[in-house]
């Protein structure tokens, strides 16, 4: 997914471009009018992809992954950040 919002606006400018192309143009067996139906749906999308906020997004799955941990989890966690254990193990000389 872009994660610039100008991104989104210009890859939306794009589809409305195409839109219009095709608005005006004839193809045989109805191909035209398909086309007009996906570029619709991916203009609708675009729009949304604009409105909604990437961290909205993932903060609500990193919540239920944090929630399928459990209490044990933060305990743990707790504990470490007491006794300043976390982070990455030292090396052992050998």
């Amino acid at each position: 997914m872009p994660s610039n919002r100008a991104d989104l606006l210009a890859l939306r400018s794009l589809i409305c471009e195409a839109e219009l192309l095709l608005s005006t143009t004839i193809l045989p067996e109805g191909r035209a009018e398909r086309a007009l139906e996906i570029l619709r749906a991916a203009a609708k999308l675009a729009d949304y992809l604009t409105t909604t906020k990437p961290a909205v997004t993932l903060g609500k799955k990193g919540g239920m992954r944090t929630a399928e941990r459990g209490p044990d989890y933060f305990r743990k966690i707790a504990s470490m950040r007491k006794t300043k254990a976390g982070g990455r193990p030292k090396k052992r000389s050998q």
